[in-house]
């Protein structure tokens, strides 16, 4: 710690110790008294000292002034009497603390401010940490400790706290792994090479750990939404910011009457079948997290209800004439534009703007397939740990055939990662002493294939996407490529999410990135626009 004597004078803000700074007769010169060692030090000399005190101890502040001034004549002490019926009221105290601090005049420029947090309540200390964390106190914390051996000297020692923590490498380093281990567990320890998506999912560990707001995940059926929003759940929970229940359900399960009762519950005999009385999911989850997939599926009354539910954390049940309240942090899922359903009128507006504070589109996996190797080597291992078998592996010719199908043109994954679950499963099953070979790498292959044209996937293109002499002036190297592109594009809903498949590699190079329009340009070479390929 250094303690050198900075060239601006020295102020300190302290509050009186009613216990360890009293004392009476020549005794209290005996006694280690924290205010006083103040003026104890050599290597400290306080210009100006701010007492703070409440009223009913003006007395004992009275006689510590004169004692301070005894020792440091050159010590300017201020008593700073402060109304507290209760120096145990965190409000109250926090409160007087903050009027006066913002009521000061701190000259930074010409001194410099030491923040006594030796003295005081428990809660002074406190609240005098925090004023000066947040700068509203603008300076470094003092701490002051008795002297290890009794003897002459009465001074202890002191040390300065300096709030930067950007100072501090080691605690640095510890807030840094532990971002990173947080960021590595919502990706179920996935090594994932995707810049975006790393992006995206460091964003969302910051909000997950930071905000009790809703947030809602965008994207296609398979691509992880529910398994991230248990990841978020299982994060605040190791960090003691959520208590109750993770509790999940698909809307698009919930029908009819029965919809608003599974998720605000009903009273005995509401309706036509209500036995029992039933709590419903939203007050199960109360302290904890409420994850709706496919949001846009839930009715209009239903909707309303759950805006009450957000904003107010009370809702009637089915049938009740008394409110209920919850608690619950709220995770929505949809694969469709909730956009478009409030332009339609299909989704609530004010329900809208009220779940899309933190919204983040999860890009399905043919969109990343730079992630596809390592989401592969987990599955492998996840296969093990539950089978108890050991790790299935692919031989090196295996692996290359299996990933150049996969991450080329015709891997469609429109299952998303239940597809690619289902296909590494299949391989890990099959595999004949714990290797995967090119024959059977051969049968998943032809076996997806099926699948995707059983499930829609569009077959290769047969005829010539320009009239006859056009295409024919084209070398067939030209042919081939612009035919792939075009089935590409014919698989992908919008002109930009084509533009990120095709150019996913060359993306992540560049600082500015408009796929939409490379991909634009490209087709204009040959006169074709979105709109020719997708009407």
């Amino acid at each position: 710690m250094d303690k050198q004597l900075a060239p601006k004078p020295i102020v300190v803000i302290g509050f009186l110790g009613t216990q360890l700074d009293g004392g009476q007769g020549a005794g209290r010169w005996e006694k280690w008294r924290p205010t006083i060692s103040l003026a104890q030090h050599e290597d400290m000399a306080v210009a100006r000292l701010e007492l703070l005190y409440t009223a009913n101890h003006q007395r004992l502040a009275e006689l510590v002034q004169a004692d301070f001034r005894q020792l440091s004549p050159e010590t300017e002490v201020r008593l700073v009497p402060l109304d507290l019926p209760d120096p145990w009221d965190f409000g109250e105290v926090y409160a007087a603390l903050y009027d006066w601090a913002r009521s000061c005049r701190f000259d930074t420029e010409a001194e410099q401010y030491w923040v006594h947090i030796t003295t005081g309540t428990h809660v002074a200390q406190i609240c005098m940490y925090l004023l000066t964390e947040a700068r509203f106190m603008p300076g470094q914390l003092l701490q002051t400790s008795p002297p290890r051996r009794q003897g002459r000297n009465r001074a202890g020692e002191y040390a300065l706290i300096d709030l930067d923590l950007s100072r501090y490498d080691l605690i640095a380093q510890r807030f840094a792994r532990a971002h990173e281990d947080a960021v590595s567990f919502l990706k179920s320890g996935i090594a994932t090479r995707n810049a975006r998506f790393n992006a995206l999912i460091e964003e969302i560990e910051r909000v997950a750990v930071r905000s009790r707001a809703p947030v809602l995940l965008v994207g296609p059926t398979g691509a992880g939404k529910s398994m991230l929003a248990r990841r978020m759940y299982e994060l605040k929970k190791a960090r003691h910011q959520i208590e109750g229940a993770f509790v999940e359900v698909n809307c698009a399960t919930l029908r009819g009457d029965g919809a608003a009762s599974t998720l605000f519950g009903h009273r005995k005999g509401s309706y036509t079948g209500a036995l029992a009385e039933r709590a419903g999911l939203l007050r199960s989850a109360h302290e904890g997290l409420l994850f709706l997939d496919e949001i846009g599926e839930l009715g209009l009354d239903e909707q309303a209800m759950l805006l009450k539910a957000i904003e107010e954390k009370r809702f009637y049940p089915v049938g009740a004439d008394r409110e209920v309240q919850s608690n619950f942090q709220l995770v929505a899922g949809t694969n469709r534009d909730l956009r478009e359903d409030v332009a339609a009128g299909r989704f609530r507006d004010d329900l809208f703007a009220r779940i899309n504070l933190w919204t983040y589109a999860l890009p399905g996996i043919a969109e990343r397939p730079e992630d596809l190797a390592p989401n592969i080597e987990h599955l492998l291992e996840l296969h093990a740990r539950e089978t108890g078998d050991g790790i299935v592996r692919f031989n090196a010719e295996a692996r290359a055939a299996y990933l150049a199908f996969a991450q080329g043109s015709e891997g469609h994954w429109r299952g998303n990662f239940r597809d690619l679950s289902a296909s590494v499963t299949r391989l890990a099953t099959l595999a004949e002493g714990g290797r995967i070979g090119v024959e059977l790498v051969k049968a998943e292959i032809a076996r997806l294939r099926w699948l995707w044209q059983r499930d829609g996937a569009a077959a290769p293109v047969e005829s010539p996407p320009l009239d006859e002499p056009a295409w024919q002036a084209l070398d067939l190297f030209d042919q081939l490529q612009l035919q792939a592109v075009l089935r590409v594009c014919r698989e992908s809903k919008s002109l930009s999410e084509a533009g990120r498949r095709l150019f996913n590699v060359s993306r992540e190079q560049r600082s500015v990135t408009n796929d939409a329009d490379r991909l634009r340009k490209y087709l204009a070479r040959y006169q074709l626009s979105w709109t020719d390929i997708k009407p």
